[in-house]
């Protein structure tokens, strides 16, 4: 990778963790409060977000500001918080069709 201002490097990794962490918190309200994991606007919405993400990745690696490891890594971390809570609404869903 070529010579970036590490400031740059740091600034962008930053805007794209603050990007998927508004993922995170859009998707745990959407589950909180309208809609189940299997809903399709929960799909759509979730589809959506993530390749505006992955866009976003992309555009960063081919400007040189992040690496292509760091993008995938921003990815997978973000896909194993919302499968955690995904499974924790599945969870509770779960329990509270067992007590009616």
């Amino acid at each position: 990778m070529p010579h970036i201002d590490t400031d740059y490097r740091k600034q962008a990794l930053a805007l794209l963790q603050k990007d998927a962490e508004q993922i995170l918190r859009l998707i745990e309200v959407q589950i909180d409060n309208f809609t189940a994991p299997q809903c399709p606007l929960y799909e759509e919405v979730l589809d959506t977000q993530m390749f505006g993400l992955s866009r976003e990745i992309d555009f960063a690696v081919r400007l040189q500001l992040v690496t292509e490891e760091e993008g995938k890594q921003l990815l997978d971390n973000l896909e194993q918080k919302l499968t955690i809570l995904h499974e924790k609404a599945q969870k509770t869903r779960d329990r509270a069709i067992k007590f009616k």
